[in-house]
């Protein structure tokens, strides 16, 4: 199994419908990429102060690294994506991602 981590930084003017929108467009993928499994979204609610700013995020459960490869590259990932870098402050540099085998 694959945890895929993202962790954003969105821009401060990036409203929580928009949040919710690309957390549902991320969601709606299940639809089009079998062995996806879950997908979990929201804002960070660590009390650490730890965040280096990335104060929202998501973790997409797959059954495995093929799955998650595919999803990847499949076209409505890569729309989504897009958009994410859109929303996020610096683009790229406002995106942390991690992924978690076991």
């Amino acid at each position: 199994m694959i945890q895929h981590c993202v962790f954003l930084r969105f821009k401060a003017a990036v409203q929580e419908a928009e949040k919710q929108a690309i957390y549902a467009a991320i969601a709606d993928l299940k639809d089009v990429v079998p062995g996806m499994l879950e997908v979990k979204a929201g804002a960070n609610v660590s009390p650490e102060g730890l965040a280096s700013g990335y104060n929202d995020g998501f973790i997409v459960t797959f059954e495995d690294e093929m799955v998650r490869d595919y999803y990847l590259k499949h076209p409505k990932h890569v729309e989504v994506g897009e958009r994410i870098v859109g929303a996020t402050d610096g683009g790229l540099a406002g995106i942390l991602v991690f992924d978690l085998a076991h």
